[in-house]
């Protein structure tokens, strides 16, 4: 792995984890999937033009039409529309960390349905991984700090951010990559733009935070991100581009303690620990097993 892929994991995973921070401050003051389907929107129209302007085209192959709408659908519709509803209530540390699980339900996956080895090195992630995670569930529901309903919704997304996963390599082959971003971003849109005109209202409490928060969420993790990640993906592959998801816990906590002043318990600190360790012990023995292969 060189040099330029590490700076570009290192970047899409810091990124990624600021999400839920600014997602969590927007929610606060606008209707969550409505705000979602503008950014969507925004954020597409963006990287369509830009695409246009390098030259790229939406004549894609059918592949790569087909992963699109299952990347549109799954991440960007199921995934953050779950997630956007769930933060209204759920705290961006805690989002993150459920999120971040997203490697370990991709490796339990592979195992289940494809038969994918896992050796004993991923098998102790997955085993630390999720004895992280519920080190974490049990003393936030133990002290009653969690909205039950809400962390429900993350966990569907997160299945559903998996599944987009699996289905990623076919949406970013045969080049056109910010094409790709940016009509996979419109599927998200169309589709929470229907949802949010049956089920919210249009309230919004302009404040410069919100505005901020929007604008940063608009142009980095929903557009600069994601060309990021399709861009690494080519450049070293999806198993070991998904290596730096590692890091979600750690950064993910991070910015929401420094930013929103999210307090974090010892047990709450030791189960970020066992989770990023957990991640990094899976993809290393994905990793292995590919070069094996």
């Amino acid at each position: 792995m060189d040099i330029r892929a590490i700076l570009m994991g290192l970047a899409f995973a810091l990124m990624w984890s600021s999400a839920f921070t600014s997602a969590r401050m927007i929610v606060a003051d606008a209707p969550a999937v409505t705000a979602l389907a503008i950014r969507f929107l925004i954020s597409g129209s963006l990287g369509i033009g830009i695409a246009l302007a390098l030259g790229q085209s939406w004549r894609l192959t059918r592949e790569q039409w087909r992963g699109t709408i299952i990347f549109g659908l799954c991440q960007n519709a199921l995934y953050l529309g779950l997630y956007f509803v769930a933060m209204q209530t759920v705290e961006a540390s805690l989002a993150a960390i459920v999120a971040s699980t997203m490697p370990l339900i991709v490796a339990v996956a592979g195992w289940a349905l494809f038969g994918q080895r896992v050796g004993w090195l991923g098998a102790l992630g997955l085993a630390a991984g999720f004895a992280g995670v519920a080190l974490i569930m049990g003393t936030r529901l133990s002290g009653g700090s969690v909205d039950v309903q809400g962390l429900i919704l993350c966990v569907i997304g997160v299945a559903a951010l998996a599944f987009a996963t699996l289905a990623v390599r076919g949406a970013s082959s045969g080049g056109n990559v910010l094409m790709i971003v940016g009509l996979q971003m419109l599927v998200g849109a169309a589709i929470l733009g229907v949802v949010a005109m049956a089920t919210e209202e249009w309230s919004v409490n302009w404040t410069p935070r919100l505005i901020l928060a929007f604008a940063y969420t608009t142009l980095v993790p929903g557009l600069l991100a994601t060309w990021v990640w399709f861009l690494l993906v080519g450049r070293i592959g999806a198993v070991r581009a998904a290596t730096f998801h590692f890091l979600n816990p750690v950064f993910g906590v991070a910015i929401a303690a420094v930013l929103l002043g999210e307090r974090l318990g010892p047990w709450d600190v030791a189960g970020v620990v066992v989770v990023t360790l957990g991640i990094l012990a899976v993809q290393l023995s994905r990793a292995g097993v590919t070069r094996a292969d």
